[in-house]
């Protein structure tokens, strides 16, 4: 039996908390603490759950009197690297939630203390875990495309998604290192995984065309608004009632913020060029404002193409998504397409990837043939390409990731 803690007790977090305590691992993991900043936030998490673990005021005091074996870290990003840091030293394994971190210098300092220490963090990327993107993966490690000579990333997210982003602490980049390490680490997690090379050099360019000053502000935030705007959030009608606007008195942080602030200083439109160890090149778009959510991704190789396409409605009030409409194209150099039946997923988050990382992370995974799992190096390269492109965009240059990663020179 592992005992595990969590710092961070946000709704993401509420993910790993309540499924650590709905009794579906109990003959494996106990969850044994909770901390956050918030205490109250702490209290409403360890109340939601369904036993109900103990909630301590000092993460410091939580390691000692608990003596876990891993703490879960689903913190604000830009304080990942205190807490997995503190863990390591504690003799604890640690598991992330991406990303990582917000700069190359804790990135190498988590680095370094996992090597002291010995003990490992693992961090979530759970697309890994999606039937959808495990099955793109297994059509490239086929090679029924051959060697993967290009690709081309577009991300959409729309004005319910990508405008949560600029309601809340996101839109400040000194604390998730902007939209490029928070939310693209995913996007080139992805492509490095399905890559299996190393990102090298970055090219980047980016704006804020839609959020921030580009209209006029008229509240501070959604709740006290007369205007309400298209983009208005009631978070007074929402699950983030109870987790945010009932504990803001302890810390004072509004959960929806208006999205035209000029507190806003990360893009919502971006481009960016990436060359990579094995000679691939990646051309990657991010647009925050669409009408729709959803991606193309195309890959072009020695043998043919392939193009994976995935359009969803996001909710202003969850992280999940409806009516999904995926398709995978298979085209051959003798001009033939091939439609690709698309895997079942279950209900669980995120296309049935939450489910199926949980399993693996408190159960256990014997074998893991597609290297689902994501250790710090992989949690390096994926932000690594997000803070590369920042001090692109910040220096009007190409960026070398071997400028911080050793290993890469």
């Amino acid at each position: 039996m592992k005992k595990y803690v969590q710092v961070g007790c946000g709704i993401r977090g509420s993910a790993y908390n309540q499924t650590l305590t709905s009794g579906k691992f109990d003959d494996c993991a106990e969850l044994c603490g909770l901390y956050d900043l918030n205490p109250k936030r702490a209290q409403v998490a360890s109340e939601r759950c369904k036993v109900h673990p103990e909630v301590f005021t000092d993460f410091d005091e939580m390691l000692q009197e608990v003596k876990p074996d891993t703490v879960i870290v689903t913190s604000k990003d830009c304080t990942h690297d205190e807490y997995i840091i503190k863990s390591l030293r504690a003799g604890c394994d640690v598991i992330s939630e991406k990303p990582l971190t917000t700069t190359f210098e804790k990135a190498l300092a988590i680095q370094k203390a996992e090597k002291e220490s010995g003990k490992q963090v693992r961090v979530t990327f759970n697309l890994r875990f999606s039937p959808f993107y495990k099955q793109v993966k297994e059509i490239l490690a086929s090679g029924a495309i051959g060697e993967i000579y290009s690709v081309n990333v577009e991300w959409m997210l729309d004005t319910h998604h990508g405008a949560d982003y600029f309601r809340r602490w996101h839109r400040e980049r000194a604390n998730s290192g902007s939209l490029l390490v928070h939310k693209s680490t995913h996007h080139f997690d992805l492509i490095n995984w399905y890559l299996e090379q190393e990102p090298l050099y970055v090219h980047a360019f980016g704006k804020r065309r839609f959020y921030g000053t580009n209209q006029p502000q008229p509240a501070e935030r959604c709740l006290t608004c007369e205007e309400r705007c298209p983009y208005y959030f009631n978070i007074d009608r929402t699950p983030h009632r109870e987790v945010y606007l009932n504990c803001e008195d302890a810390d004072g942080y509004k959960r929806d913020k208006c999205i035209f602030s000029d507190e806003i200083d990360i893009e919502d439109t971006i481009s960016i060029s990436v060359e990579y160890s094995g000679g691939a090149l990646l051309t990657y778009s991010l647009n925050a404002h669409c009408p729709y959510e959803g991606h193309v991704f195309t890959f072009n190789g020695s043998k043919g193409r392939l193009e994976v396409r995935s359009s969803y409605q996001s909710s202003t009030t969850s992280y999940g998504q409806s009516h999904t409409q995926n398709s995978i194209l298979l085209y051959d150099r003798a001009h033939n397409c091939t439609e690709i039946p698309i895997a079942e997923a279950d209900e669980s988050g995120h296309g049935g990837a939450d489910g199926l990382l949980m399993e693996g992370l408190f159960r256990g995974k014997p074998e893991d043939p597609l290297c689902q799992f994501a250790d710090t190096w992989a949690g390096m390269m994926s932000i690594g390409i997000g803070m590369a492109a920042n001090i692109s965009m910040a220096e009007n240059r190409r960026v070398a990731l071997s400028e911080f990663y050793e290993e890469l020179k």
